[in-house]
C-alpha cells in the first residue's frame, strides 16, 4: 500500500503557473504508475496526466497538452505536475493516484475507477 499527499494548490490568476506535488508516505512510488486527476465544481473526476513507473512514458488529456508537464523524482518519492498558462476552466480539486496495474509504457487506463490509491486532493483556483 501507498499513501499519497498532494500539495502546491492555491489561487492563481489566468495565465499563471503552479506546480503540484504528490508525495508518497509509507512506501516508495518507484514501482507505481502515478496519475493526476481533477474534479471541477459540480462535475465528475477526470483524467489529467499520468507517468509510468519508469518515467519513460507520459500521458495527457488533450486540454492540457502543451501546458502541463508531469514528472517524477523517485529518489524523493514524489511526482510533480507543472501547470503553466492556467485557465479558469482548470479550476478543480486535483488528486494524485497510484496504481501498479493499468498504466504502462504501451497503454494507460484513464478511468478513475481503475486506479487503486488516492490522495486527499488539493484545490486549484484560477481567476479570470
Amino acid at each position: 500500500q501507498v499513501q499519497l499527499v498532494e500539495s502546491g494548490g492555491g489561487l492563481v490568476q489566468a495565465g499563471g503557473s503552479l506546480r503540484l506535488s504528490c508525495a508518497a508516505s509509507g512506501r516508495t512510488l518507484s514501482s507505481y504508475a502515478v496519475g493526476w486527476f481533477r474534479q471541477p465544481p459540480g462535475k465528475e473526476r477526470d483524467f489529467v496526466a499520468a507517468i509510468t513507473w519508469s518515467g519513460g512514458s507520459t500521458y495527457y488529456t488533450d486540454s492540457v497538452k502543451g501546458r502541463f508537464t508531469i514528472s517524477r523524482d523517485n529518489a524523493k518519492n514524489t511526482v510533480y505536475l507543472q501547470m503553466d498558462s492556467l485557465k479558469p476552466e482548470d479550476t478543480a480539486v486535483y488528486y494524485c493516484a497510484a496504481d501498479p496495474r493499468y498504466c504502462s509504457d504501451s497503454r494507460c487506463d484513464i478511468k478513475p475507477q481503475t486506479w487503486g490509491y488516492w490522495g486527499q486532493g488539493t484545490q486549484v483556483t484560477v481567476s479570470s
